[in-house]
């Protein structure tokens, strides 16, 4: 069944090849990009193009995640134009790199902002229409670090990143009975194939950055390289584009909670496994299992 869907922070990475692998699947992709008209237009005319190439429907939005008055235009938009919004991709994110006592609070406040609150703004603007409908679909792009390995000079990263994950495990509970389906997509540590260490945060109080590289100099290059050697030559950045697709083509009630595509396999997988499972459990002991299941 076609749907229609919006994924955010479109511009490249994750969110280009989900919007394109969505498109080439049959269903209706709006790529949400902030900044079209600006630094992003030539990833919009991308979009374009791969649109006319492959006669598929992947379309561009204005969408800037940190602004509640951009994601309302939009979802208004988008709703007009497609009639509804049937699966929101909660892709946007911004990587840090640095050790983390020499980040700002501010600086802190707007990886949480960019990572976290931003769902909170989508989904404030799309959730009445899915409510009303008793139908629709959340999918959170999550990270691996969540409940793996958490290499150093990450950290603000991380904390957001396991912030939406819990996040999105409330949000499943509470929308079950209004029939809307929640999935997490865990990736692992990709080192090629997207942009986040290229637009990662750096701290901005340099001086205590510039301490700890007495001790820690070339500590990045030492972790990109260890993960880069943990995982196979084949690893390709798609998979995880391709898992989304399967997600969303599986019929509501069948979809899989949590999937985990971990080329490295650092180990998020075998502890998320328990915690999702202690999760089913307790929910089981409250006598409230129909919560773990979206109503038909």
């Amino acid at each position: 069944m076609p749907y229609t869907a919006l994924v955010t922070g479109a511009s490249s990475g994750f969110g280009a090849l989900t919007a394109r692998a969505l498109a080439d699947a049959g269903h209706t992709v709006y790529a949400g990009i902030r900044q079209t008209t600006g630094r992003n237009a030539p990833a919009v005319a991308d979009a374009e193009a791969y649109a006319h190439q492959h006669g598929v429907a992947l379309r561009t939005v204005e969408l800037d995640v940190s602004s509640q008055e951009s994601v309302d235009a939009a979802v208004a938009s988008v709703t007009a134009e497609a009639g509804r919004i049937d699966v929101v991709v909660h892709n946007a994110g911004h990587m840090v790199l640095g050790p983390t006592e020499a980040f700002t609070p501010e600086q802190i406040a707007e990886i949480h902002d960019t990572n976290v609150l931003s769902t909170q703004r989508v989904n404030r603007a799309v959730l009445p229409q899915m409510r009303e409908r008793r139908d629709g679909l959340l999918l959170w792009v999550g990270s691996s670090s969540t409940y793996g390995g958490t290499p150093p000079y990450l950290g603000p990263y991380f904390g957001a990143k396991a912030a939406m994950d819990h996040l999105a495990k409330s949000y499943a509970v509470e929308l079950s009975r209004f029939g809307i389906d929640t999935a997490l997509v865990v990736p692992g540590s990709y080192t090629s194939g997207t942009n986040h260490f290229a637009h990662a945060m750096h701290p901005a109080d340099t001086a205590t950055a510039e301490a700890y590289d007495m001790l820690y100099a070339g500590l990045m290059d030492d972790v990109g390289k260890a993960l880069a050697a943990l995982a196979p030559a084949d690893a390709d950045v798609r998979e995880v584009a391709d898992a989304i697709v399967r997600i969303v083509g599986t019929p509501k009630g069948e979809r899989p909670f949590r999937t985990t595509i971990d080329p490295a396999d650092d180990g998020s997988e075998r502890v998320s496994d328990v915690a999702d499972s202690v999760r089913a459990d307790f929910y089981e002991r409250i006598g409230m299992p129909d919560l773990l299941t979206p109503r038909a």
